[in-house]
């Protein structure tokens, strides 16, 4: 019973892990391609030109998308906890 319990634990965990990064890396690998995109049309090398509006997008939309992901944490740590008691 135990294991069972930890094992779905454990699929929740990684799903959460999905829910919560995926906002961050669908965004960033939007951006990347655009930029790879936009280099290759202009035929500018430059390699830093890549990582600054990443960082710049990856900032936004963790300061917008901050207070949900931090939430659904929140939501699954009371849960977590709460359950605890059941053992």
């Amino acid at each position: 019973m135990q294991a069972d319990y930890f094992i779905g634990l454990l699929g929740q965990m990684f799903k959460l892990a999905l829910q919560i990064a995926m906002p961050l890396l669908l965004t960033t690998l939007i951006v990347g391609v655009l930029i790879s995109v936009l280099q290759v049309v202009t035929q500018i090398q430059e390699m830093t030109l890549t990582f600054v509006p990443k960082i710049v997008v990856l900032l936004v939309v963790l300061a917008l998308a901050g207070p949900w992901m931090l939430e659904i944490l929140m939501d699954f740590s009371r849960q977590t906890i709460a359950s605890i008691k059941d053992f």
